[in-house]
């Protein structure tokens, strides 16, 4: 037998679940508003202002390679926004170079006493507010080549060995830097041709000697060496 309230207390928890799920359900709803006002917070705060101007710009690729007693020169290419005025700078210059703030240059004219590499070279340029550089370069400051000429003259001779007149075509010389090591050679041809003048010859002390050739190929016995001096 059944109570007279029994039906209003199972009407009572029936109406208990709904109220219970609208609150869970506006806890979640504010939970998720909330989070989406964060974002929303974050985006109305950002603020953005005039775009930056654009920085200067320096480009150019310097030789890097010069012989002592040669002029070098590199100019580096460079801009910047309109009205503004350009500097440039450099680090670690050659001790034999001149700079110049205004356009950048770099220039000089090593000696042979700035023989070697002159490294970490860096050229840059600003505009007062942002700047811009080259990557670092060397300049290798290579030894001055000395080319000279020797002058030769001999006496041909007149006979072979045997007493014969001798008929001759030509002559060798032999050249190198070391008496026994005469291993360039010219020819000149011409019974009566008795000089020659050897060019190219770089710096140092240069042997030679002369070798006369009958008209059938035979080569006679080389004349003593002699040397020259080339500075």
């Amino acid at each position: 037998m059944s109570l007279p309230g029994s039906h209003e207390m199972k009407g009572s928890c029936r109406g208990t679940a709904p109220i219970l799920g609208v609150l869970t359900l506006c806890i979640l709803a504010a939970a998720a508003l909330a989070g989406c006002g964060g974002g929303g917070g974050n985006s109305q705060t950002t603020s953005s202002g005039p775009p930056p101007p654009p920085a200067p710009t320096i480009s150019g690729t310097a030789s890097t390679q010069v012989t002592a007693g040669q002029a070098y020169s590199f100019t580096p290419t460079a801009s910047g926004p309109s009205g503004t005025t350009l500097t440039f700078s450099v680090q670690n210059l050659p001790s034999w170079a001149t700079f110049s703030t205004t356009t950048g240059a770099l220039t000089g004219t090593p000696s042979s006493s700035n023989v070697g590499t002159f490294s970490n070279i860096v050229i840059g340029v600003s505009d007062g507010q942002a700047s811009a550089s080259l990557a670092a370069f060397a300049i290798q400051v290579n030894p001055q080549v000395v080319t000279g000429s020797a002058a030769l003259s001999w006496t041909a001779p007149t006979t072979n060995t045997d007493g014969s007149a001798a008929a001759l075509s030509g002559f060798v010389v032999s050249y190198g830097t070391s008496p026994t090591d005469l291993s360039q050679q010219v020819n000149v041809s011409g019974a009566t041709t008795t000089s020659y003048t050897v060019t190219g010859l770089t710096a140092g002390t240069w042997y030679f000697t002369v070798t006369a050739v009958a008209s059938d190929g035979t080569e006679s016995t080389p004349s003593n060496p002699v040397s020259d001096t080339i500075s």
